[in-house]
């Protein structure tokens, strides 16, 4: 439902965006392509536990198309459709939800804990179709064709795929200081599970950039450096806790202005 309200006026908003050379003097239409390096934070110290902490950063592709309406010489909206790598990896001793086949071991008298412990790795690869809108502000550089620009603004975030992918064997443990063994023997942890539908396939959040473009003709090429940062927690529900997905990224592109 709240995809549904976002798109009923998000969509014709970028829309019209893209479409405003009709009425605009100066619009630029461009690519963008890079790399992502997003991370996974506890949301809040209440909901972290030893299943959403302790993940750092991983690597993935971030690209997209953008339009630029200026306004002025010195400032301009910007908006892009792109599609954007979050989430992030573990590698090591860590815990994992306690599965079912190991709940006949648990030793007699003891309550069943909600994780064990083991040594592998994981990551959590997750993809979004992100709508960024940013208000950008740039200066020409005296008289040469270089311009700098920063931008930043909202963004609304869309889920297309989540997956946990683990890897390795590893002997488990009931406890993470390792004094209680399980005895299931060594466990194999070499899968990739889709976990779409434990997560909300809608976020929201800020994102921004700093850049330096090269201006020749209508044409420009740029490199730029920037971040964002979902406020809502990702996963629907709290057993394994709750995250917020966040990302930094490195990009270069290009623009064309086609209504000058």
């Amino acid at each position: 439902m709240k995809i549904q309200q976002s798109l009923k006026w998000l969509v014709p908003a970028i829309v019209m965006l893209f479409s405003s050379k009709v009425n605009a003097q100066q619009f630029d239409l461009g690519v963008r392509g890079g790399i992502s390096i997003p991370n996974l934070t506890g949301g809040g110290s209440s909901m972290q536990n030893p299943l959403n902490t302790g993940y750092s950063s991983r690597q993935g592709p971030d690209f997209g198309i953008l339009g630029e309406y200026h306004i002025s010489k010195l400032f301009s909206i910007e908006a892009m459709i792109s599609y954007s790598s979050q989430g992030g990896k573990k590698n090591g001793f860590q815990a994992y939800p306690f599965p079912d086949e190991a709940k006949p071991v648990v030793p007699p008298g003891q309550p069943i804990p909600p994780y064990l412990y083991a040594d592998f790795k994981s990551q959590a690869k997750l993809n979004y179709l992100m709508v960024p809108i940013w208000a950008k502000f740039g200066w020409n550089l005296g008289h040469s064709p270089l311009r700098l620009y920063a931008d930043a603004g909202p963004f609304f975030g869309f889920l297309v795929g989540a997956k946990q992918v683990t890897s390795g064997t590893s002997n488990v443990y009931f406890d993470e200081g390792k004094t209680m063994q399980v005895p299931i023997g060594s466990v194999d942890f070499n899968k990739t599970t889709d976990i779409k539908d434990q997560l909300n396939t809608f976020n929201f959040g800020i994102s921004g950039n700093l850049g330096l473009a090269y201006l020749f003709g209508r044409s420009q090429v740029f490199v730029e450096g920037g971040g964002n940062y979902g406020f809502l927690n990702i996963q629907k529900g709290s057993a394994n806790g709750k995250n917020n997905a966040g990302a930094a990224t490195a990009s270069i592109g290009y623009a064309y202005r086609i209504c000058k």
